[in-house]
């Protein structure tokens, strides 16, 4: 039986992506990520059965979150056995990310998909490093104050990952939308003032 390999994303919109792209360079040995890359991990699931991938395909169809207004706020790193093991871009605030992902979580444990056990950091992954690869500290110093204008993350992609010699390719299974409550609250405030406006005024 086929099996497929998942996980839960949001994508940074085009501007952000480009922001990131020039940012990445200056630690020799790094694996950069491409543009087609470039993502916010929400629930890394790992490889299901075609069956299960598609409950978790329909299940995510019950999510319903706000969208994330956020932003790029510096970068950081993560070590492995005390090395450098990845650069990454931070995402502020986290609370609505955290929000959003527990939320997905929610959603996979109805279909049996056990809670991940790792604290949740939103980033983006900006490259992947080795033994080789170094020195890290100029790359840090000087992206430490990396930073986009607010950008709003409005639909959470189900995307399935193939492994390949060029590195990981990412295809969008599915996509669910997020409510973006600024606009649904204009969209209210409009529909509520047309209505006063249309009403029939009592007095003379």
């Amino acid at each position: 039986m086929s099996t497929h390999r998942l996980f839960v994303a949001l994508r940074p919109p085009p501007p952000v992506r480009a922001l990131l792209l020039r940012a990445m360079h200056g630690i020799s040995g790094a694996r950069w990520q491409s543009d087609e890359q470039l993502h916010l991990t929400l629930r890394f699931i790992g490889e299901v059965d075609h069956h299960l991938a598609e409950d978790i395909a329909a299940v995510l169809g019950a999510l319903h979150a706000p969208a994330a207004r956020v932003r790029i706020a510096g970068v950081d790193l993560f070590e492995r056995q005390g090395r450098p093991h990845m650069v990454w871009a931070r995402i502020a605030p986290e609370e609505p990310l955290a929000a959003l992902h527990r939320k997905v979580e929610q959603c996979l444990a109805r279909v049996g998909i056990a809670a991940e056990t790792r604290a949740f950091v939103p980033h983006v992954t900006l490259a992947r490093l080795n033994r080789s690869s170094g020195p890290v500290a100029p790359f840090l110093a000087l992206n430490g104050d990396l930073a986009s204008d607010p950008f709003l993350f409005d639909h959470v992609t189900l995307y399935e990952s193939e492994m390949g010699h060029g590195g990981s390719r990412y295809h969008p299974v599915a996509r669910y939308p997020l409510v973006d409550q600024r606009a649904a609250s204009a969209d209210a405030t409009a529909a509520t003032s047309s209505h006063v406006a249309a009403k029939p005024s009592s007095e003379p």
